[in-house]
């Protein structure tokens, strides 16, 4: 597989709460042409009007401040629960309504289907993972770090490469855009809250790693749901016995990587290889 364009490489983000500096951050991440995923507790929004007390980091945003920053933003927005509970703690029918009602929530506020999620405080278990199955999640992020660029092999229980406060991000970086790929393609998953910049007094760190990674012509820089719905495509298509033909039943183009060759599968073609 290949993301599109025959690229090798994407580069995704996740950040959770839905607080005040996810302002500055989509400023940063506009900056330099970074996309990704804010997971949103429907349930926590900011009264109209709060003035939060000086010096405080934590503050929440309200529902019009949602509504105007993510808009249209081509940023997604993805559950996080309505209340952010330890959903695995929880009765299964109250976990399920946490979810439930965190996803009709956001999908009235912005008038799309929000498919995505991240776990509140990042706890799960296998009963949480196939209740959100039907629950229609296709995917929900951990904060497992894998330290890897491997394509997820559970979606459900989705580990990113790490925590912008991870001490090896620079490192990382570096890995991902020196790695010469041969066979599959490479994904850097990075996480965090963007209320830790402020805390913890390191903007820079976002910066420099969209100084690092954004704008390369050879990396796709997408949300996590354009990343599940992409592979997902990749997996659908569907080959002739001997291989050499391959027919597209996606309404995207697929392309696809066979001996040094690059393909294009347009939506509904059959490609001869």
């Amino acid at each position: 597989m290949r993301f599109p364009e025959g690229r090798k490489k994407a580069v995704t983000l996740s950040y959770d709460d839905g607080v005040e500096q996810d302002m500055r951050l989509v400023e940063v991440m506009e900056k330099y042409g970074l996309k990704g995923t804010f997971n949103l507790n429907s349930g926590l929004f900011s009264p109209e009007g709060t003035v939060y007390p000086a010096g405080q980091f934590y503050r929440r945003m309200t529902e019009k401040q949602i509504t105007a920053l993510f808009a249209g933003s081509g940023q997604e927005v993805a559950v996080h629960s309505r209340t952010h509970p330890y959903l695995e703690q929880q009765p299964l029918s109250v976990a399920m309504t946490e979810i439930l009602e965190d996803r009709k929530r956001l999908e009235q506020i912005f008038g799309m289907v929000v498919r995505g999620m991240a776990y509140p405080f990042g706890t799960y278990s296998d009963t949480l993972v196939e209740m959100l199955r039907a629950s229609g999640i296709v995917y929900a992020r951990t904060v497992e770090e894998s330290e890897g660029f491997d394509l997820p092999a559970d979606w459900l229980r989705l580990k990113p490469t790490c925590h912008h406060g991870n001490p090896h991000l620079t490192e990382l970086v570096e890995r991902f855009l020196d790695e010469r790929v041969k066979a599959a393609p490479r994904l850097f998953y990075l996480w965090g809250h963007s209320f830790e910049f402020e805390r913890d007094r390191n903007w820079d760190v976002i910066e420099r790693f969209g100084g690092q990674i954004g704008g390369q012509e050879d990396i796709w820089y997408a949300a996590n749901i354009e990343i599940h719905d992409y592979v997902e495509a990749y997996h659908r298509l569907i080959f002739s016995a001997d291989g050499r033909l391959v027919h597209n039943p996606n309404a995207v183009a697929v392309w696809f990587e066979l001996d040094g060759s690059l393909f294009c599968a347009a939506p509904g073609a059959t490609v001869k290889l």
